[in-house]
């Protein structure tokens, strides 16, 4: 609790203010962080460990069916349309258990110490808060972390930014994650959000760090409003210079996604080049057996690609700029293509011995070999090389996190870099939505 809000006598030593004043602050009672439902895994198996924590193993309905001991293995695999649980304790023969429902509860139980305060689970070798729900989806599990959000954000942000950079910036960072994941919860839905790039990325305890737990724990509850609705915080590494209209390569323009200057100078992919080489290009356009020619159609105000023409040896291709993107790998559609003509082979056979060319048979033997003789044969173009020429990497709408790491080393703080890239966009707390 701020003591700004005691005004002047905030200054007074305690046995000059009033009792009133002197009494002991109550302790702040935080509300409940709303928790989010997160994608770790899809496999056709699980593999969970119970480290520091005793782990319990519940049914669909929440029926406690076993604890797993500190050190126990547990592998979770679908047996028809159930579950399959084999548990492997530190010592001891392997135990199956049915779950016929099709799901599975686990979740940590206690420390070794006997608290429940750092009480975590392992899935595929790292660590997670929270809860984990595992359940059947076609040929494959789905095991999806519940946590709530202030617990997942510390991990978010080390994983999405370095943990090295400027509080400014990793406070940026979570106030727009926090957003983008509340922004994100479909209770209707079997998860809100994935843990990869399909969302925000989410690596579990070990990408936290002491400053992204900083970082969340100072903006706690913040999130980005516009009008009375959290926005759609959406973030990239580097725009290149200039981030992007979201309705020129998406299909709604929000009044708050609007193409401003970044300060991403520092990025290393602010500028970059990529060469592809043809058997990737034949690999990329199989339609028309590579490419030769690539030609933009249309950009956006910005300089992005919207549409392209492809051409190769079998024809042509209309592309979007994602979609060219996506064949190509490229870092962004902020791109140039430049093809380096291949080089020149001309083939000059050796001459013929003249000896005995004179005679009947010598004249029709060299008539036989001007026809027959491979190197008559024009050999087939050599495919060319593409040279891409580029600039930042993301779709470029938002948040450029380079760029909120350049305002942070100009001094600016989180919120200006927040209403610089959201613009009109206010910093409120969830609890007052």
């Amino acid at each position: 609790m701020s003591l700004l809000r005691f005004g002047w006598r905030a200054g007074l030593p305690l046995a000059l203010l009033p009792a009133a004043v002197a009494a002991p602050v109550p302790i702040e009672v935080r509300a409940p962080a709303p928790v989010v439902r997160v994608l770790l895994q899809e496999a056709p198996s699980l593999e969970l460990e119970a480290g520091s924590a005793a782990l319990r193993l519940g049914d669909g309905a929440g029926r406690t069916l076993l604890e797993l001991a500190p050190g126990a293995r547990l592998q979770l695999v679908r047996n028809g349309a159930a579950l399959e649980a084999r548990l492997q304790g530190p010592t001891g023969s392997p135990r199956r258990l049915s779950l016929p429902s099709g799901q599975a509860w686990i979740e940590p139980t206690q420390t070794q110490g006997g608290g429940r305060g750092e009480a975590m689970l392992t899935l595929q070798q790292r660590r997670y808060r929270g809860r984990l729900l595992v359940r059947s989806e076609g040929d494959r599990l789905q095991a999806i972390n519940l946590i709530d959000v202030e617990s997942y954000l510390p991990s978010v942000v080390g994983s999405e930014m370095p943990a090295s950079w400027p509080l400014a910036a990793l406070r940026a960072q979570a106030v727009a994650a926090r957003t983008y994941a509340l922004r994100q919860r479909r209770p209707a839905a079997p998860f809100d959000l994935k843990a990869t790039v399909a969302s925000q990325v989410y690596k579990g305890v070990e990408s936290e760090t002491d400053s992204t737990r900083e970082a969340v724990r100072s903006t706690r509850s913040q999130v980005l409003v516009h009008g009375s609705a959290l926005i759609n915080a959406v973030f990239h590494s580097s725009s290149g210079g200039l981030t992007e209209n979201s309705g020129e390569i998406w299909r709604q323009q929000l009044p708050y996604l609007v193409s401003v200057p970044d300060f991403d100078q520092a990025s290393p992919v602010r500028d970059w080049q990529l060469r592809i080489e043809p058997d990737k290009l034949a690999r990329a356009f199989r339609e028309i057996d590579g490419a030769f020619r690539i030609e933009v159609l249309s950009t956006t105000s910005s300089g992005r690609i919207r549409q392209a023409r492809v051409t190769g040896p079998g024809g042509t291709l209309l592309l979007t700029g994602a979609e060219l993107r996506q064949r190509l790998g490229l870092r962004s559609t902020l791109a140039r293509f430049d093809f380096e003509a291949p080089r020149s082979y001309p083939f000059l056979p050796p001459l013929p011995s003249l000896q005995g060319v004179f005679t009947p048979e010598g004249i029709r033997s060299l008539a036989s070999d001007m026809v027959q003789a491979p190197w008559r044969s024009p050999r087939p173009p050599a495919a060319p090389t593409l040279l891409v020429s580029g600039r930042g990497y993301g779709h470029g709408v938002g948040m450029s996190q380079w760029g909120a790491y350049g305002l942070a080393l100009r001094g600016e703080d989180y919120r200006q870099i927040l209403q610089h890239y959201y613009q009109g966009a206010r910093i409120l707390p969830y609890t007052s939505l």
